[in-house]
């Protein structure tokens, strides 16, 4: 018995059918693959939309304020014209509001200071700067404009509400209906709340600001970046150019990029025993904090320096030195320059690294409430992370919100100087 004879075409087909669920399975993977990939950038954005959106939410109002203009009698009576600033005139203020709304004997001395707390101290440092610079205005009335409390400016915000329960809030109804009264005569007003930029840290939350902390990060990544980047640069390029191929070196390249993943609070333990206990140098002052984050930068930098060290074609080291040019005339007229975009990209990425640091800088004394502007880098000085960990951590409900609008602040300093890496990347890129 014969066997059958095979059609061939019956071959090709089951062949070109098994070719097609071949491709079918192929291209469903392909297509599972983009859509998992688009799910997780979809997620990423999704997080990221719900983190700025929250704290954008929570911040966006820091940044105006409610402001009472009332006018003063200054009562020669209870001014001291020699100390001005001893004159209690929030109170006094108040006695004269609400003796103009018809309070009058017990009434108004029982109302007073309820009153009074609605106002905000910097009305009496106001009122006291206007005696000491022109003493002739007492006796006569002054409008003078002031912030209100915090509470205050929070209930105006509709941050807090009637409808809560009385001892879960720190303003009572009355005080409310004075502020809706206010409000409504124009007398408080609402502007932007200039106070917190030009101000530094405080204890009451309405006269809080954030340049001292500004200030004071300002100061710190000068010193980083004075200390980092000539060491930086100066060992990457020792290493890449210069320093022969050994085990040493090789040491030295791996412990490098282990200092790279080393937390960051240990740096910090290590500002703490080398700067300040060693060398006595002064605590929570930008100096120490630079020192902490230059030693932190540094791995960063050299690691991205050598690589743009590496990324310049060799035909560009050979032909400088077919022309004559000495190791180090190539490399410091021809190579380094040519990397510079990738040295400061790597820069400006580890210095904006350096300026989101909060556990160093709590080691060293960073965390401390410093309601000055610093004019110098041994004075005592906040910074902006260590900023949004105090005002974080403080009871007033008015600080939360100033933490949010702190973070805003801080994340713009961040996207600037990224921005600015990416731009001089483009600008002086080439490509080879």
């Amino acid at each position: 018995m014969t066997d059958a004879t095979v059609d061939p075409g019956v071959v090709r087909a089951a062949r070109a059918d098994a070719l097609q669920k071949g491709l079918k399975r192929r291209y469903a993977r392909e297509a599972r693959f983009r859509a998992y990939g688009l799910l997780a950038i979809a997620v990423a954005l999704g997080f990221l939309v719900l983190l700025l959106g929250r704290i954008i939410d929570q911040g966006h109002t820091a940044f105006y304020s409610n402001q009472i203009t009332v006018p003063v009698y200054m009562d020669p009576a209870r001014i001291d014209r020699d100390y001005p600033q001893g004159t209690n005139f929030q109170l006094m203020v108040a006695e004269q509001q609400l003796t103009r709304m018809g309070v009058s004997g017990d009434a108004l001395a029982s109302q007073a200071n309820a009153y009074r707390t609605l106002l905000s101290s910097e009305l009496k440092f106001r009122a006291a700067q206007l005696v000491r610079e022109d003493p002739s205005v007492i006796g006569t009335t002054v409008q003078i404009t002031a912030p209100v409390s915090d509470d205050a400016d929070l209930y105006l915000k509709d941050k807090i509400k009637r409808s809560e329960p009385a001892e879960l809030r720190r303003i009572s109804d009355q005080q409310m209906d004075w502020l809706d009264a206010l409000k409504r005569d124009g007398t408080i007003t609402v502007g932007f709340n200039s106070l917190l930029f030009t101000q530094g840290d405080s204890t009451e939350p309405e006269l809080a600001g954030v340049l001292g902390a500004v200030v004071g990060s300002a100061l710190m990544l000068l010193v980083t970046a004075l200390i980092a980047i000539p060491l930086g640069v100066g060992a990457a390029v020792y290493l890449e150019e210069f320093a022969p191929k050994g085990r040493i070196t090789d040491l030295i390249e791996v412990n490098i990029n282990n200092l790279a993943a080393v937390p960051s609070i240990v740096y910090g333990l290590l500002g703490l025993a080398l700067f300040i206990n060693l060398a006595h140098l002064p605590r929570s002052s930008p100096l120490v904090g630079g020192l902490v984050l230059a030693l932190m930068a540094l791995p960063t930098i050299i690691i991205a320096t050598r690589s743009s060290l590496k990324a310049v074609p060799p035909s560009i080291r050979e032909a400088a030195l077919a022309m004559g040019a000495s190791k180090t005339q190539t490399v410091f007229h021809h190579v380094l320059p040519l990397a510079m975009p990738g040295v400061m990209t790597g820069t400006i990425i580890s210095m904006a690294h350096a300026l989101g640091e909060t556990a160093p800088l709590l080691l060293i004394g960073m965390v401390s409430f410093v309601p000055g502007i610093p004019g110098a880098i041994t004075e005592p000085a906040g910074a902006l992370p260590s900023l949004v960990y105090i005002w974080e951590n403080a009871s007033e409900l008015a600080f939360h919100e100033r933490t949010a609008a702190a973070i805003l602040v801080l994340l713009a300093f961040m996207i600037v100087m990224n921005a600015a890496a990416i731009l001089l990347r483009r600008r002086f890129e080439r490509r080879w």
